[in-house]
């Protein structure tokens, strides 16, 4: 049997070699502690998914208390957490798998009862548009933003000392990062706001000093990824050509890209006229400078191969390794017939899927919002629900 290109393995530049060109997506478990520390039901669950892909990227932790996103968060807020993260950074090494940890500040995304009594902070005092009860933040000051480029440089600290392989900065899904590069949520007339220029001054700044932590602190090959939502629908808000600008700006700082949408066959959202796919687009901007990862509903072999064709150096999933763990190693054995393409109730013990993941799966809603890749329109929800259809009845 000829091997296929995607099970090679693939190395960085900075001396980091992984296994193969499969990436596990970042998706949130939402079993942490209320204090953000790791749970015995989080560990076993991605411990029956390692092993098999390249690369593990956790769901997202906080680097700050006010920077919270949601219950139930993983957090990389306090040297307190480093037990667990080492714990977490061990089960993911299993057969080689390398371990990422994804860090971010939710910003504007939270609210008052998750941050116990505390109004969010963002770039701007704008709510955000969707939900549609958001509440409006409170505009982060000179000290503070610089305090948050610190907490990132701390956790990124606290994920080396706990043995992982890299971090990813969560630029993505309307986030702090994504806040302060958005004129839809940065309206600022301060050096950290105004022309597209200086909205980028925040993330630059993120990267610059998370990269001065790796080269002070790592004694291995490290990487640092930054992953990005393409377009935002708001308005005025973030267009194809702005994020194109963004990565030309970043392609040289980071280890890699990773984009974040529904659909690896997504097109512009805007802009109707232009027919190329994303990944391709992005590729055209990153090819042999740095790795892009692409994502978005694969479940297949041929998925796979679509988004490499395409232009993506490595190829993130996300559902289909929580309907089946072993997805890569059942591709090594040429056994496709028994790979998983739906879930059961019956299979949640095998599948090691924590019992507060499973109250979530029962809703749709949020088993598409919480599991799976970035959902920007309506066709992304449903294409998303598809292999879960049913589950909540079976599940009740």
């Amino acid at each position: 049997m000829e091997k296929r290109k995607f099970l090679s393995r693939f190395k960085f530049d900075s001396g980091l070699v992984i296994k193969n060109h499969i990436v596990m997506s970042p998706m949130t478990t939402m079993t942490s502690f209320y204090n953000g520390m790791i749970t015995t039901d989080e560990l076993n669950y991605y411990a029956a998914r390692a092993g098999g892909p390249g690369i593990i990227i956790t769901g997202v932790a906080n680097v700050s208390d006010n920077g919270k996103g949601f219950e139930d968060e993983l957090s990389v807020a306090h040297d307190a957490m480093l037990p667990g993260l080492t714990k977490l950074a061990k089960v993911i090494h299993k057969d080689g798998t390398k371990a990422i940890l994804q860090i971010f500040h939710a910003g504007r995304k939270a609210n008052s009862a998750i941050l116990r009594g505390e109004r969010p902070v963002s770039a701007s005092a704008i709510a955000a548009s969707y939900p549609v009860d958001s509440e409006t933040p409170r505009a982060l000051n000179d000290s503070e933003v610089h305090q948050i480029i610190t907490e990132l440089g701390e956790a990124t600290r606290r994920a080396i000392e706990a043995g992982f392989d890299g971090v990813e900065l969560h630029g993505a899904n309307t986030y702090l990062l994504q806040q302060f590069y958005s004129e839809n949520s940065n309206q600022r007339s301060d050096e950290w706001g105004g022309s597209r220029g200086k909205r980028l001054k925040f993330p630059l700044a993120v990267i610059e000093t998370v990269n001065k932590t790796v080269k002070k602190y790592s004694k291995k090959p490290f990487i640092v990824g930054y992953r990005i939502s393409p377009e935002e629908i708001e308005e005025p808000g973030i267009r194809l050509e702005d994020s194109l600008f963004f990565v030309d700006q970043i392609k040289h700082k980071v280890d890699y890209i990773h984009l974040s949408m529904g659909s690896y066959k997504r097109t512009s959202l805007n802009n109707k006229a232009n027919k190329e796919t994303l990944i391709s687009q992005f590729s055209q901007h990153t090819k042999n400078i740095v790795p892009l990862i692409g994502i978005g509903s694969v479940e297949t072999p041929d998925d796979v191969n679509a988004v490499m064709s395409d232009g993506a150096d490595l190829v993130a999933i996300g559902r289909e390794f929580i309907r089946e763990p072993q997805w890569v190693q059942k591709i090594e054995r040429n056994d496709l017939e028994s790979i998983r393409t739906l879930i059961s109730p019956s299979d949640m013990a095998e599948l090691a899927i924590p019992s507060v993941m499973q109250v979530y799966l029962r809703e749709p809603f949020y088993s598409v919002m919480h599991f799976t890749d970035d959902i920007e329109t309506q066709s992304d929800y449903q294409n998303a629900l598809a292999p879960m259809e049913g589950l909540e009845k079976k599940l009740s």
